[in-house]
């Protein structure tokens, strides 16, 4: 393996303030070095100590972890719980009048729930379930809007045993379908539609598509909850509105206590080829980890008012929305829209009227509020802010220096989180009151998480020279398998080169001289030009540190010489450049590029668009990218992207 050669040297460092430090939950480095020195010493005794304190178990288990078949590993499998009662029921003793949930919908109405009502209506909901006879171990596909409803009726299914399925609402009905024929569902809970920046979008028009395509084989019952009132096809014989459904059920539902390892939910995840990859997490480790990071990374306070502004059909909103903030007893928002509706500010506008003291959004939104605004937070009052977060890719440190100056205010940590689908809650983040932090950097390991980076014989890198991320030991939130494909898990995930034992991330990594991690993509976002292994987001970074640009996304594409040649995309914080003023731009940024990292990283060709190919959570569809770069046909669905008319801008 040619070594993978970091190229960025970010030396800045930012101390939490002693008015920080001295109300975290984690206050110092000796307490931080304290607790990897117990995991290191005693790895079972440490999870036991925790899955013990955070989690309520009906009935206690006495195995901590059982490895006698790699990689399918078990935890606390004797032992028996039940998700829903550990988010909802512990907390109507000490405070059911605590606001679980604050609304707001697209256009600014405001809905409240408290942990009662919350308890109410998800017993509702569980027990018209149960009266559709859906059983524990039985398959539920959710495709809902944002809502309080989507939480409604993911914690409804954990409160029945039954295994929810959550399919982004922006995914199309060729994906739905894979998605029901792969689980073998037998209900699928829908809405009429959806609101999203004052557009209407159907949900359960593309339900009925995917049944008619030969979805129906298995499912039911269709339960639809009317958001907007708009008209859809009836079935009469399968579909059943949510209002009827749950038309006089008891305010009361007994949980069904299920071991340990019980599947909670699958979550699909794409890979670079290949059908999409159902993950499946267990209830017990899946919640001791959702709890435990909730604690140390968003140092949570029964005080805070907490957002994570991720959809429930992606792996942070199932963590970070529908679980660990429910399961810690926290208020939290939820959001139906988009930033830029009905202006650029509803993001700073939601924060100073509900007084968010913990904001946790992606990179991606970051910048493109950057782009809509640079000034716009100053025009609102963010001073209940204490803590910021960024989720779902590396951020490049100019986007990181304007989060922390103008909408932390330089007051507020930022904890940037590298974690996973697969990994199912945070691996790698500074501690907010303990970790100096590093502009782009995700900082150190939680205690417990044995991550190091490696070479392709799984041999430790020296710092300074990058390699593959991979975590060494087993840890309780990680997912247990491939729904249906065990040996696609192991190849996958546990690669025979590495020894079949480390969890191979998929994402190639450098440890700076200080031991600070440092993602520098995926493995398959690795350039190979002309001998030099470069990550792409080394090069995104410093085209995004240039005075013109917003965002990039960088692909390789054939070289004959070269092996592979860097293709940009560039967004400008300007108007998409015509002619002469592109040619004129492209040069600078080439320069810049070289002047930065060497003229070995110099991009080939630099296209410029209005946006880059995003999805409607804003997530770069970086396939898409590879082929508009090789001039190859796009045959993939594209259902997902917020603008398909972008394609053709990059062409």
């Amino acid at each position: 393996m040619s070594k993978m050669q970091p190229v960025l040297h970010e030396t800045r460092t930012f101390k939490p303030s002693e008015a920080f430090v001295n109300q975290a939950n984690l206050s110092s480095a000796d307490i931080y070095r304290a607790l990897c020195s117990e995991a290191a010493e005693d790895y079972l005794g440490f999870w036991q100590k925790l899955a013990r304190k955070y989690i309520y178990w009906w009935k206690p288990f006495t195995r901590v972890l059982d490895e006698s078949n790699p990689p399918f590993f078990k935890w606390f499998d004797d032992g028996e719980l039940n998700v829903s009662f550990n988010c909802l029921d512990r907390h109507l003793i000490s405070h059911p009048d605590k606001v679980a949930i604050i609304f707001e919908a697209d256009d600014g109405k405001i809905t409240q729930s408290t942990y009662q009502d919350l308890y109410v209506r998800v017993c509702q909901f569980a027990n018209g379930l149960r009266s559709l006879n859906v059983k524990k171990g039985d398959l539920v596909i959710i495709y809902m809007p944002m809502s309080i409803e989507a939480v409604i009726a993911m914690q409804a299914c954990a409160r029945i045993g039954a295994i929810h399925s959550v399919v982004f609402g922006g995914f199309s009905s060729k994906s739905l379908l894979e998605r029901i024929i792969d689980t073998n569902a037998v209900i699928i809970i829908t809405a009429d539609e959806q609101i999203r920046g004052g557009r209407v979008v159907p949900l359960k028009r593309v339900v009925d598509e995917a049944l008619a395509m030969g979805g129906d084989e298995s499912i039911k019952f269709v339960v639809v909850y009317q958001r907007t009132g708009g008209a859809v096809q009836w079935h009469i014989s399968r579909d059943i509105w949510w209002g009827d459904l749950i038309a006089e059920k008891s305010n009361f539902c007994e949980p069904e206590w299920v071991n340990a390892e019980h599947p909670l939910f699958i979550l699909y995840t794409s890979g670079s080829t290949g059908k999409p990859k159902g993950v499946q997490h267990a209830s017990g480790g899946y919640l001791l980890g959702a709890m435990v990071s909730m604690q140390w990374i968003f140092d949570y306070k029964s005080t805070d008012i907490f957002w994570c502004t991720a959809d429930v059909g992606w792996i942070t909103g199932h963590t970070y929305v529908a679980y660990g903030p429910l399961a810690m007893g926290a208020t939290q928002i939820i959001f139906e829209g988009i930033p830029t509706y009905p202006n650029a500010g509803r993001f700073w506008n939601i924060i100073q009227n509900h007084k968010v003291t913990i904001f946790y959004t992606a990179p991606t939104a970051i910048r493109s509020l950057i782009k809509l605004g640079p000034d716009l937070p100053n025009q609102y009052d963010l001073s209940s802010l204490r803590l910021l977060g960024s989720v779902g890719e590396p951020i490049n440190s100019e986007a990181w220096m304007w989060y922390y100056t103008t909408v932390g205010q330089s007051r507020c940590p930022i904890v940037d989180t590298w974690w996973q689908t697969e990994t199912g809650c945070h691996m790698i983040a500074p501690l907010p009151g303990v970790t100096p932090l590093k502009p782009g950097s995700c900082a150190f390991p939680l205690p417990g998480i044995m991550a190091a980076i490696v070479d392709e014989m799984g041999q430790d890198t020296v710092n300074g020279q990058g390699g593959l991320l991979v975590i060494k030991r087993p840890f309780p939130s990680l997912a247990r398998t491939i729904w249906g494909d065990a040996e696609r898990f192991k190849g996958t995930y546990f690669p025979k080169n590495l020894g079949g034992q480390y969890y191979l991330a998929g994402d190639s990594a450098v440890l700076d001289l200080d031991g600070y991690f440092w993602i520098m993509g995926r493995i398959d976002d690795v350039l190979n030009v002309s001998g030099h292994r470069l990550g792409t987001m080394e090069i995104e970074s410093v085209l995004a540190a240039h005075p013109l640009v917003s965002e990039a996304a960088v692909v390789g594409k054939y070289h004959d010489i070269k092996g592979e040649a860097v293709v940009a995309f560039v967004v400008l914080k300007g108007v998409c450049p015509q002619a002469e003023d592109a040619q004129r731009i492209t040069v600078d940024l080439r320069n810049w590029v070289s002047k930065e990292i060497g003229p070995f990283a110099k991009p080939d060709e630099i296209r410029f668009g209005d946006n880059l190919p995003k999805t409607r959570s804003g997530k770069v569809m970086r396939r898409l990218l590879r082929a508009l770069a090789r001039g190859e046909e796009i045959t993939q669905d594209i259902s997902t992207l917020e603008n398909s008319l972008i394609l053709e801008q990059l062409k």
